[in-house]
């Protein structure tokens, strides 16, 4: 009896001992690597998310790593492909189809990522991340635009509200523009800086609200060349040219200028407004794009985080350990706070609805669209292009648009006849 129980004590000691073994091999120490590009306020969140992350699964290390905005792909296409780099990557949405062709990324895994939960919990916008029934990538954050206007300007011009139509936002434009008696720009009452988000303002928001839009809704043509994007492409080089309210390129850029506080309005992203907190002395307010006719359009988009096609085997799971955790409803929370750009998910940007400054951006999201980008950087050099054959070379805006959709239904038919070479791009 004695050498029974002496034998079952040696069992259960030698499980224990085999349970604690296979513990400790769970949890051996293991390394991934995360990429992004440099942004201040998004630099700063990604570095709390890692502590928290580490500090709950402490035998995973998280290497942060940043590039300048205009290296970022570049550095990506030169190492993933040599099995070098980041196992978890940031990128743009609209760089997808790059990054899914170029063999960048891996599909998230079913079991874990279950597309019916995604398509539950996440914005529709999400859906851009989702190629042949797999998803590639997740956001923490989702964005749309709104109109931000300096407080004090305003009261200065007698003006108490912002603009809800672009009649109005013509006229507070102009009510609020200075220049000096020689003529020249000191303060836009609207900025025209194309290349940051008004190229989203005019293709996705500007000709939905002159009734159009610039895409077929299977995304195969460009349907830019039409009354309504004619009338988009008026309203907003007019701005410059008949109305003289703003300038491309004062002060550098619409985010300095307004900063300085010295621009009435522009048009930007969620993202901002962590640098706009943190100005001292900034009076501003946000509201809604300005509607035209009863038409309301708006533009979302997201940065999102995928898996690199080389990670594999306990980077693996450590990698997706972490996009789990970074789109978590409080790593949304979190980014809200140090960032701006609204929670991914539904619930969690909910409560937000009424907030004074998000409450505009989450708003914006019920009749947002995101433009599904074959090339983001090409695609808004045509945006860009078109407005300054408008501006700088007294084109026609009928003829500059045309020219615009010529370009676009080239790439499309492009890429869907597999015919781009993205090694070239």
């Amino acid at each position: 009896m004695k050498s029974k129980s002496i034998i079952i004590s040696a069992l259960l000691i030698g499980l224990f001992f085999f349970a604690s073994v296979g513990m400790v091999s769970a949890e051996e120490p293991v390394e991934i690597t995360y990429w992004q590009y440099y942004f201040e306020t998004r630099v700063e969140a990604m570095d709390q998310l890692i502590e928290l992350f580490e500090e709950e699964y402490p035998h995973i290390t998280v290497n942060h790593e940043t590039f300048p905005y205009d290296d970022y792909n570049l550095r990506v296409s030169a190492s993933v492909p040599v099995e070098r780099g980041p196992n978890v990557i940031q990128l743009y949405y609209g760089w997808l189809p790059r990054y899914i062709d170029g063999g960048f990324l891996q599909p998230l895994d079913h079991g874990r990522f279950t597309p019916e939960d995604i398509e539950e919990e996440f914005f529709p916008l999400v859906e851009a991340s989702k190629v042949d029934d797999h998803y590639y990538a997740l956001p923490t954050a989702v964005r749309s635009l709104a109109l931000v206007y300096n407080k004090d300007i305003f009261e200065e011009a007698g003006l108490d509200r912002a603009p809800e139509t672009l009649d109005e936002l013509v006229e507070y434009a102009i009510a609020t523009t200075e220049r000096d008696n020689a003529g020249n720009l000191l303060r836009p009452g609207m900025s025209l800086q194309i290349d940051s988000q008004l190229h989203h303002w005019l293709r996705e928001i500007l000709t939905r609200n002159f009734g159009g839009q610039p895409y077929s809704d299977d995304l195969r043509e460009a349907l830019i060349d039409s009354p309504a994007g004619v009338d988009a492409l008026t309203y907003l080089t007019d701005l410059d040219r008949e109305h003289e309210v703003g300038r491309y390129g004062f002060m550098t850029t619409d985010i300095d200028a307004f900063r300085a506080g010295q621009m009435g309005m522009t048009v930007i992203g969620s993202f901002t407004l962590g640098q706009f907190e943190a100005t001292e002395g900034l009076n501003y307010g946000v509201a809604e794009i300005p509607s035209h006719e009863g038409r309301e359009a708006n533009f979302g988009s997201y940065w999102a985080n995928g898996i690199t096609s080389f990670t594999e085997g306990r980077e693996l799971e450590a990698s997706e350990k972490f996009l789990e955790f970074v789109t978590s409803d409080e790593a949304m929370e979190l980014w809200l706070e140090v960032v701006g750009e609204l929670p991914a998910k539904f619930e969690a940007a909910e409560q937000y609805r009424d907030h004074e400054l998000y409450g505009p951006f989450v708003r914006g999201l019920d009749y947002a669209h995101a433009t599904f980008f074959i090339d983001e950087p090409q695609q808004r050099q045509m945006a860009i292009d078109a407005f300054e054959r408008v501006t700088l070379q007294d084109m026609d805006p009928s003829e500059a648009v045309e020219i615009w959709a010529e370009e676009e239904q080239e790439l499309l038919d492009a890429y869907y006849h597999d015919e781009i070479d993205w090694e070239d791009e």
